[in-house]
């Protein structure tokens, strides 16, 4: 026969124990975030909405991307350096994510509608990667893109006219399969980091 003293103990271990696993079921069994390579800045209050014509016309909505990570970058096809470099890493970073690739989006959107005509806009993110999308507003529906994402960018004059050359903010801002911005990711931070950190968002879908 158990003593009372005995059965207490034996009950308070119990409810101790049963106060332990429920705080692990509560606390201990969430998913960890990922520690990210590139910055992240989940819960900006910016960056919110998208919608513009895409390079065929058709309007655009960041929320016809959810279940993709997506990808959205702020350029120009005379771009000498920035641009094309960064397309280039989204190409290799969207073969090196292998089937996971088909969940990557990238759009790139011109802040020189002036020269990049439709037909010029398709043609350039097609030699980059056939599924990358290009948007393209006016120079009003491009400045309010812009500053909703905190992007600056700017003509510079050249020797005439059409010689001239922009301006621009260089980063590139990644959403969630959810549609959710989470992540800036600075020119040059290499494509190892670029895959990593999208490896990890397609992980918390």
């Amino acid at each position: 026969m158990i003593s009372v003293n005995r059965r207490l103990t034996l009950q308070a271990l119990s409810i101790w124990g049963f106060g332990s696993c429920a705080l692990t079921t509560l606390v201990g069994c969430e998913r960890p975030e990922a520690a990210f390579k590139n910055t992240d800045i989940t819960g900006v209050d910016y960056a919110k909405t998208l919608v513009l014509p895409d390079a065929l016309g058709k309007q655009r909505d960041l929320n016809e991307f959810k279940g993709k990570v997506v990808v959205v970058f702020f350029g120009y096809t005379q771009c000498p350096d920035v641009c094309p470099t960064t397309m280039l890493e989204l190409a290799q970073v969207r073969r090196e994510l292998g089937a996971d690739g088909n969940r990557l989006q990238a759009i790139f959107v011109t802040i020189d509608p002036e020269r990049d005509t439709p037909e010029v806009l398709q043609a350039y993110v097609g030699a980059f990667d056939p599924s990358f999308i290009a948007l393209r507003g006016d120079l009003d529906q491009t400045a309010v893109a812009a500053k909703e994402f905190k992007a600056f960018f700017a003509k510079v004059p050249g020797k005439t006219p059409q010689t001239y050359t922009m301006d621009h903010s260089v980063g590139n801002y990644v959403f969630d399969t959810r549609g959710k911005v989470r992540l800036y990711v600075r020119n040059g931070s290499g494509v190892p980091a670029w895959v990593a950190d999208i490896k990890a968002l397609l992980a918390q879908a």
